[in-house]
């Protein structure tokens, strides 16, 4: 299963090396605009930085992953691909790791600012919080209102996250959590008269 920040929180950690200082950060996105976003706002709180490399990967479900890297004027694979490599060597998702670099007047040559930039990143992930995601289901159900408030209850009891409630003719409870099990506890809080459908699934922490 994939990993994600369990804080929205940007983690910062800085290494010197050779008189060079790397600061590395850590943020969570949900989306690859995002993603820039906290790329185009690090540039600019450090803009006297010589390079600002970074990498992200976005999106638990593979099929719908996207990832990217840069190296932002260092040598070619020296940097943003490294990168990506600890990002994706924890399978991680829905993060931008951004490393800002100060030359110290020492250059490091390739290998070291492969383990210069790979190293940073990895000193910010030991600081930040990581947790494993989960794939729940998203079910709706059609209740009347005499049951609604009731059935409800039972599901919130038995640990179902209820994500809407829309109220017209009957009631429209969406709830996200494990399918199968949901099967059980509402047909034994309806006697079976109530069934829900699967409209999607979506990935949590801690579930």
């Amino acid at each position: 299963m994939p990993h994600t920040l369990v804080s929205s929180r940007p983690v910062d950690a800085e290494t010197v090396i050779e008189r060079s200082r790397f600061l590395a950060r850590v943020v969570t996105v949900h989306t690859e605009s995002a993603a820039l976003d906290v790329v185009a706002a690090v540039t600019a709180e450090f803009p006297d930085a010589g390079h600002h490399c970074w990498a992200f990967v976005v999106g638990a479900d593979q099929e719908h992953r996207r990832q990217r890297a840069s190296d932002d004027g260092e040598p070619g694979g020296t940097a943003g691909v490294p990168m990506l490599g600890v990002l994706t060597g924890r399978d991680l998702v829905d993060v931008v790791a951004v490393v800002s670099r100060w030359f110290g007047g020492v250059k490091l040559g390739a290998g070291g600012l492969v383990r210069a930039y790979s190293g940073a990143v990895s000193a910010a992930l030991d600081r930040a919080e990581v947790g494993e995601l989960a794939r729940v289901d998203v079910l709706e159900m059609a209740l009347s209102h005499a049951d609604a408030g009731r059935v409800e209850g039972v599901l919130r009891v038995h640990g179902f996250a209820v994500d809407d409630v829309a109220y017209g003719s009957d009631v429209r409870l969406r709830v996200i959590g494990d399918g199968d099990r949901l099967d059980g506890v509402l047909a034994s809080a309806t006697s079976g008269s109530v069934v829900a459908e699967r409209v999607g699934h979506r990935w949590v922490l801690g579930l």
